[in-house]
């Protein structure tokens, strides 16, 4: 079912500017469109160099719960464009302008599955072929990269998580009663809005411009979680809490130590607990969810200059 939000193109977060025009101020091109997998159609976009030069190594991103490629988390692609790189990006299944009740995830292997099948088909392309590529998610999208490992282990050269969904805290969290009583009218209650709302986005961002920015981005999932949704989300970290031993691959973590949204134990359980040669945890002190979109200009440069880091070491190793 397709539920994508009506906007206007013209409608983006720097303003009136053309959106031709103001990539083409970033150095960046971007190409939009659609790409069918068996389980519906995603948006997409490509984030490429206006001048056409060879690129450093292919990233593919994953945005988080409720949000979608475009707004503000685009920002990411132009910065990785910037440094070289090529970027992809594709809405998930329920999400932004991709098939999908909005906000309703009940199935988190389908939406990894729709992912993987577009970034495997660009990672493959002739331009493409051969180049470093790596997989970044996150918050939800942590989630959803995680499990994409898992459906393709040898996909991409390396992991970036931001604040993933690893372990949800507490008062996030469904209680017993709510989780055993969903469970049994699953069926006739998943696509329900009836969660409790938990202000997200005051929690997740700890400035208050840019809290008050992505507040206005119009294809936001702003309704309260629905039943399917919040009892997939807990389904899954359960079961990713019994699999971080099994997480082989090269990876970065990061995540504030003020987040109540992504519990930091998760990427700190994964650090411990995974089996990789090459693994990176870095906890910003203070920071809150939202760590490229929604901190402060001084931290952002740095958890940016840390990606940037990551990355150039491991197509550059020499």
């Amino acid at each position: 079912m397709a539920a994508q939000v009506i906007v206007p193109e013209t409608q983006n977060y720097w303003g009136e500017m053309p959106e031709k025009e103001f990539y083409a101020s970033q150095g960046v091109k971007n190409c939009k469109g659609y790409f069918n997998t068996q389980n519906g159609t995603i948006f997409t976009q490509a984030f490429l160099p206006v001048r056409g030069e060879k690129p450093k190594g292919v990233v593919c991103l994953v945005h988080g719960y409720g949000s979608d490629t475009g707004w503000t988390f685009q920002n990411i692609a132009i910065e990785l464009v910037q440094w070289g790189y090529t970027a992809y990006a594709a809405d998930m299944l329920g999400h932004g302008r991709s098939d999908g009740i909005h906000g309703y995830v009940p199935n988190v292997d389908k939406v990894a599955a729709s992912l993987l099948s577009y970034f495997k088909s660009v990672c493959n392309t002739e331009e493409n072929k051969g180049l470093p590529s790596f997989l970044l998610g996150e918050s939800m999208g942590g989630m959803v990269a995680f499990c994409m490992y898992f459906q393709d282990p040898k996909a991409w050269d390396g992991y970036i998580f931001l604040a993933p969904l690893l372990v949800i805290p507490g008062p996030m969290r469904p209680t017993w009663l709510q989780r055993t009583g969903f469970s049994l009218i699953k069926p006739f209650v998943s696509s329900w809005p009836i969660f409790p709302e938990n202000h997200i986005v005051r929690k997740a961002i700890r400035s208050p411009a840019k809290q008050k920015l992505i507040a206005a981005n119009p294809r936001r999932y702003t309704g309260k979680p629905r039943v399917g949704t919040m009892l997939e989300l807990t389904r899954m970290v359960d079961l990713i809490g019994t699999k971080f031993h099994e997480f082989k691959a090269p990876f970065l973590t990061m995540h504030g130590t003020a987040d109540v949204v992504a519990d930091p134990e998760g990427s700190k359980n994964l650090y411990m607990k995974s089996t990789s040669d090459d693994k990176t945890l870095k906890l910003y002190d203070g920071s809150y969810h939202s760590l490229i979109q929604g901190e402060p200009d001084e931290s952002r440069s740095v958890i940016l200059a840390d990606i940037k880091a990551w990355l150039d070491e491991r197509v550059n190793p020499n």
